[in-house]
């Protein structure tokens, strides 16, 4: 199963409502991705931190994810400064450090990990199914939310065939290598996994028509607004707000 460490939780991030959530999850995401002035983006970063302390996440498993995402901004650090033209800082042998790549890459750094931790709080504090069910509120068309909600559930049948089949060629003394014959069996084990997964949906949805599906995924909470919410919003479109005055209103 898809780990959900962050779901769990009576914080105030928690109890909001999935739908405001979602929308300004979302709306936030684009006018950091949209930002590109330090001032902007500096205020950014201090809010996501602050809505992961406000959802009393456990600050080791937001680590990890971080570092999975930093360890390919890395990548960006050890190219961008040497790629892009512009005003020389310094030289590392015959290679030029750019002062426009070195801000870039700065860039690149505040928005992707204000936008992730803005996420984790935000759209990761619920769970997949409650996502799902807030995404079908907003109006979403249903075959995506279908598509999703039957994605996460059946993508660990999935594992489960991949792993029947791979201990079925490990049995058969199969060891991959780099040669054909590896080529080849892996060729097969993924075709293969493929009918699998394929007479697996079919009986699924066989089984689903039986049991009087009828296109429509039904769920026994009802979303409402409370004050608490109302006044949350508020507040988040005052922030969204003040990002978009601060990247485009020049202070003199």
């Amino acid at each position: 199963m898809i780990e959900e460490p962050f779901s769990n939780g009576n914080s105030l991030v928690h109890n909001l409502d999935p739908r405001i959530k979602v929308i300004f999850a979302i709306l936030y995401s684009f006018i950091v991705a949209l930002s590109s002035r330090f001032p902007t983006l500096f205020a950014a970063l201090g809010f996501s931190l602050l809505l992961i302390v406000l959802a009393r996440l456990n600050v080791q498993e937001v680590s990890k994810r971080l570092a999975v995402v930093n360890g390919l901004i890395l990548f960006f650090w050890l190219v961008l400064p040497l790629t892009i033209k512009g005003e020389t800082l310094f030289n590392l042998g015959p290679l030029a450090v750019t002062r426009e790549g070195v801000i870039l890459s700065a860039q690149i750094t505040l928005k992707s990990n204000a936008i992730l931790l803005s996420f984790i709080a935000m759209v990761a504090s619920m769970s997949i199914t409650t996502l799902g069910h807030a995404m079908n509120r907003l109006y979403i068309p249903d075959k995506i939310v279908h598509l999703f909600l039957l994605t996460y559930r059946y993508i660990f049948v999935i594992d489960q065939e991949y792993q029947r089949l791979s201990r079925s060629a490990k049995i058969r003394s199969f060891r991959p290598g780099t040669n054909t014959h590896t080529y080849k069996t892996y060729a097969y084990l993924i075709g293969m996994l493929f009918v699998r997964a394929s007479a697996r949906a079919q009986r699924v949805h066989q089984a689903m028509l039986c049991r009087g599906f009828k296109g429509r995924f039904y769920c026994l909470h009802e979303f409402s607004m409370s004050l608490r919410d109302w006044a949350l919003s508020a507040i988040m479109a005052v922030v969204i707000f003040g990002l978009g005055v601060l990247e485009w209103t020049k202070i003199t």
